[in-house]
Parts: C-alpha cells; structure tokens; sequence
C-alpha cells in the first residue's frame, strides 16, 4: 500500500470519527433541550398546583387558627424553585461547573470498581452467561 492510499484511508477514517463525534454532540444537545423544556412544562403545572395549595391552606390556617397548616408550602416552594433554576436558572451552568471540577481535580471519584471492563472481562461474562443458557 503506497502513502497516498494510507494518508486516503486515514483521512476517511478521520472525518467517519468527525462525523461520529459531531452526531453525539447534536444528539446530547437533543435530550439536553428536551429536559429542559420537559423541566419548563412540568413548572406550569407544578406551579399552578403549589399555587393553588398555598391558597388553600393559607385560608385553612387562617379560618381554623392553625398554623401548622402552612407547612406543606415549605417542600413545595423547594420543589418549586428547584425546577425553577432548572427550567430558567443557572443550575446547568452550575451543574456543569461542578462536572468539569470533579474532572480536573477529582477524577479518581470516575474510576469503575475493579477497573475498566477489558475484551477479556467481557469474554469471559459471556462465556459463563452462555454456559448457563446451556445448562437450562
């Protein structure tokens, strides 16, 4: 095989591998915009719902002079702003951050038990699954 052939078969792996990694991308950029639209309409409904509750119970509490009705507003306002922050905040972003922190300087935290599955770690949990099919 003479250089022109190799650098040809080189450079169509290269722009396969391109291609590839250009797909995950606008794949991963897909869900990313479907969850966070799926966040957005979940607060409409959300909201109205904890809205609504707020009404009711602050009325409840009022009438019978229990404030202990009021308490149920505290997780839903937590729920509430979390979706908030994700549907229309920064929690992403911040998200993200941390990501990329736990990347650079704890990447140890990534490591899998026993280390990466190998083609023989792989071999071998075929085999034994094989075995047991066979048995059956």
């Amino acid at each position: 095989m003479n250089w022109e052939s190799r650098y040809s078969v080189a450079h169509h792996e290269n722009v396969k591998l391109e291609r590839q990694l250009i797909l995950q991308n606008l794949i991963r950029e897909r869900q990313t915009a479907m969850q966070i639209a799926w966040t957005r309409e979940f607060l409409k409904y959300f909201g109205t719902f904890s809205g609504l509750a707020a009404v009711v119970l602050t009325t409840g509490a009022i009438k019978r002079k229990n404030p202990a009705l009021l308490m149920p507003i505290l997780p839903l306002s937590f729920v509430f702003s979390y979706h908030y922050d994700m549907g229309y905040g920064t929690l992403l972003q911040r998200i993200k951050g941390e990501a990329e922190n736990i990347l650079d300087t704890q990447s140890t935290l990534l490591e899998l038990p026993k280390g990466p599955l190998t083609l023989e770690d792989l071999e071998k949990i075929r085999t034994s699954q094989s075995n047991f099919i066979i048995e059956k």
